[in-house]
């Protein structure tokens, strides 16, 4: 063999190796993550045609699967569709999947690595696979309630069981009916898929885990937090000036607090800006950020919904402290944040990590797995935190909360009204917002409303939110 024949082979040789080696560690190594990989078209082939397992709230199956005489053999069908679609999302032979259909898709479809023993059986003795199902933690009364309540307008309502975490109710409005993108009208599937993406109102947009939006008052009780932490009490007295220009701004906030100085817990029961403003100037921005995070701000939550982080700014000025003291500048959270963030108030600083999913069942009702709740942060001190208890308390009763009072139920809360980017001015109307806790039974809500439909200075979280709230709670009592 002459020498270029010889180079030749190696080149060959060498070739064929690292092409082994590659197709071996892919095998190895990312066999699971190509499974999971939504464009893998050919698992969403094989596994379309499959029995899905049901989805559960309580013992009633919302989402289930059916044979049919066609080429795919099982429909997919979604009962009460549009009430439950932020969280159960879609199953599509030509776009995927979304919320709980996406992420528990191998699970549902019986394709998981721990079903594997249950699949070997059925093949076994003939029978066919069957998926697991999925026992959500919604309550049906709290997720009837939430959308009945914010109705058409845009918004998104979260309520969490403040003791453990789980969801008793994620709401998104406007919404969309899944069982129009799991059609084996493909023709038709199009057509809905491009109705929706076309939407002005974005139904397909989940408002309640996948969008922030500014928070306004109801950040307050995130810097009441710090404050308590630092070492004031809700009798301190803290400036509450009628007008206050901001460091190096022509900008001036007016605000009529009851006088120049009053208590904490009065600032946060009428919601005073000027004090707050200043108390955040006092903390700092760091200690502002820290108390942000540890409700959970800067982390995502609810994988099972690809929820996002809500932020806090770095880098603000003094002027940019003192908006975001008031949940202005850069400061945005989704629903569910905001949710957390009363629901760790309420569970004596300690802030649960939120779920969805409370139990998963083999076809052959064998639990798979348990979500036990778990502690994401603590938030705060117990005993500061049962003082902003009584702080929100206080709103419900004498301050700006008062639409969302029950008879015979402790109710804290509080409001905000957040002006858009584009706002005042924008043709944009405010954000409405209120964040609750109940004591019994043990619930946190976050209402959000991001466009009443009426005239923007009209517009309070007290008058439009809070209402929302506190159906929710009456509901589950």
């Amino acid at each position: 063999m002459n020498g270029p024949i010889r180079r030749v082979s190696v080149v060959v040789m060498v070739m064929f190796l690292a092409l082994m080696v590659n197709a071996s560690s892919s095998y190895v190594f990312r066999t699971q993550s190509l499974h999971n990989d939504p464009a893998n078209r050919r698992v969403r082939d094989a596994e379309f045609g499959t029995d899905r397992g049901d989805i559960l709230v309580g013992n009633t199956p919302i989402v289930t699967s059916s044979p049919v005489q066609d080429r795919f053999g099982f429909q997919r069908s979604y009962d009460q569709g549009q009430l439950y679609a932020a969280v159960t999302g879609y199953y599509s032979f030509l776009y995927g999947g979304s919320g709980l259909e996406r992420h528990y898709s191998s699970q549902l479809a019986g394709t998981s690595d721990v079903q594997f023993l249950q699949n070997l059986v059925a093949a076994a003795t003939g029978k066919r696979q069957q998926g697991a199902s999925l026992e959500t933690t919604l309550d049906a009364r709290a997720q009837r309630a939430a959308a009945e309540a914010l109705g058409n307008r845009p918004g998104a309502v979260v309520a969490l069981d403040w003791s453990t975490g789980a969801v008793l109710a994620l709401v998104t409005s406007p919404t969309y009916d899944p069982n129009a993108l799991a059609s084996h009208d493909l023709n038709a599937t199009q057509q809905a898929w491009t109705q929706l993406n076309e939407d002005p109102g974005k139904p397909l947009t989940n408002r309640a885990a996948r969008e922030i939006y500014p928070p306004g008052s109801t950040f307050k009780l995130v810097v009441s937090a710090a404050a308590l932490e630092s070492g004031m009490t809700p009798d301190t007295m803290v400036a509450s000036p009628a007008t206050l220009r901001l460091p190096n701004s022509t900008f001036e906030m007016r605000y009529n607090c009851g006088g120049e100085e009053i208590s904490l817990r009065q600032a946060l029961q009428v919601s005073c800006n000027t004090a707050y403003a200043l108390i955040g100037q006092q903390l700092g921005d760091d200690k502002l950020r820290e108390q942000a995070q540890k409700f959970g701000f800067g982390a995502a939550q609810l994988p099972e919904l690809g929820g996002v982080a809500s932020r806090f700014p770095e880098n603000p000025d003094p002027a940019q402290t003192m908006l975001s003291s008031i949940g202005g500048f850069d400061v945005a959270a989704t629903p569910l944040q905001l949710a957390m963030v009363a629901a760790g108030i309420a569970n004596d600083g300690v802030v649960m990590t939120p779920h969805l999913v409370s139990r998963i069942r083999g076809a052959d009702l064998n639990v798979i797995s348990t979500t036990q709740p778990r502690p994401l942060s603590t938030a705060m001190s117990s005993t500061n935190a049962r003082a902003l208890q009584d702080m929100m308390v206080s709103v419900v009763e004498n301050g700006t909360g008062r639409r969302a009072q029950i008879p015979g139920v402790r109710v804290g809360g509080k409001t905000g009204t957040a002006l858009t980017s584009s706002g005042g001015g924008g043709g944009r109307t405010p954000y409405a917002w209120f964040v609750a806790y109940a004591a019994e039974p043990k619930i946190a809500v976050a209402a959000f409303v991001q466009d009443a439909g009426v005239d923007g200075s009209d517009i309070t979280g007290g008058r439009y939110a809070a209402p929302i709230a506190q159906a929710v709670i009456e509901a589950v009592r």
